[in-house]
């Protein structure tokens, strides 16, 4: 049996979880939808508008999806709606789990690594993080649990954003690719965006697509520049190969960087890069030694690496201390072969990683 695909979507209090999950179980989009609200035993006020008869915990939707109301433990939820999808009384083809708001989506995501009921029947796709434009600012400064959830998005959706200045939007979306360049950020106006934006991501494959916002790797090999370390890490060249960036992070100018320099977020994000190979086994040491001391910390991590004498990619990327790798596709014959990491994490010395990764090569 095919695994199911489960979508964490998260954000902040108010941001508008409640109102894209109304839309998704209210339109006629075609999919069969299991939604489970994971309430953590709290009472939850959108519970009302979401369920409109609150005894219920499951409660058929008419356009095919399913809503469940879990207060606890998510496991269990999860197990129980695939028990009464083997049973024939429900059905469904994909979950998506709305975290509360003040939820760290970590172990959430981590239990579809470490629960081996859950990990037979359901793979995680993708975090989706809702930002409000209107309060981001205020909250990513007061709420540690705010940036986190911007530092697990495999893809984040800006609502609100007619209520503030598009100066202000720029500047958000400066800030939120430093603190997660690998995010997409897309807006949503009241919930009102296509299924496919939030389905289907592909987030957690082990892939050879590592999206990184082209600004950010401007501004890193700025910083290098500037500092003249002499590494390989994040060389100049290194904005011309991220064709696959949407067109819409073009914006550039010293008035966001101005503005972005009034927040030192705990949580940031660094790449490295090389056409230099690694060395297998002084690689695998390393990155073992860099989990265990800094697993907690590390809230997402991804890498296609170029290895001595092979042919394959090799990807790789984790979850705190849970990562994985495979054998990607052969280097193409024209194609850049080139070693790129991605690194978020919470207060990280990016410099003992650079130069850590730097002695791993060949």
């Amino acid at each position: 049996m095919a695994l199911i695909p489960a979508t964490i979507l998260t954000g902040f209090l108010g941001a508008g979880k409640t109102t894209l999950l109304n839309r998704i179980l209210h339109e006629p989009h075609g999919f069969k939808i299991a939604v489970i609200e994971n309430e953590y035993g709290e009472e939850n006020i959108d519970n009302e508008i979401l369920l409109r008869d609150s005894n219920e915990q499951i409660i058929e939707m008419n356009n095919g999806c399913i809503c469940c109301t879990v207060r606890g433990d998510l496991i269990l939820a999860l197990s129980s709606l695939m028990q009464q999808k083997q049973d024939g009384k429900i059905d469904f083809d994909r979950v998506i789990i709305e975290t509360t708001g003040l939820a760290n989506p970590g172990p959430v995501a981590q239990t579809f690594f470490v629960d081996e009921e859950v990990s037979l029947y359901y793979m995680l796709d993708a975090v989706v993080t809702v930002v409000d434009a209107r309060h981001a600012m205020q909250q990513l400064d007061a709420h540690e649990e705010a940036q986190r959830q911007v530092g697990f998005a495999d893809k984040i959706l800006l609502s609100k954003t007619d209520l503030v200045e598009p100066s202000d939007v720029q500047a958000l979306r400066h800030r939120l690719s430093h603190m997660n360049p690998r995010a997409p950020i897309s807006i949503a106006h009241f919930g009102e965006i296509s299924i496919a934006e939030v389905l289907d991501l592909k987030g957690f494959n082990l892939n050879a697509k590592l999206e990184i916002d082209p600004e950010f790797l401007l501004e890193q090999a700025d910083e290098l520049g500037a500092n003249q370390h002499g590494h390989e890490a994040c060389e100049a060249n290194c904005s011309h190969d991220h064709e696959h960036q949407a067109a819409h992070h073009t914006h550039h100018n010293s008035a966001h960087n101005h503005h972005h320099a009034h927040h030192s977020d705990d949580i940031a994000a660094f790449v490295f890069k090389s056409t230099r190979p690694f060395h297998t086994a002084k690689l695998d040491e390393f990155l073992g030694g860099l989990i265990q001391v800094f697993g907690p910390r590390l809230l997402r991590y991804k890498g296609v690496l170029l290895m001595e004498n092979a042919d394959r990619k090799v990807i790789f990327q984790g979850v705190h201390q849970i990562m994985g790798t495979d054998v990607g596709a052969k280097w193409g014959e024209s194609e850049l072969r080139e070693s790129k990491m991605v690194f978020i994490g919470i207060k990280l010395p990016k410099q003992v990683f650079i130069d850590g990764l730097q002695l791993c090569l060949v």
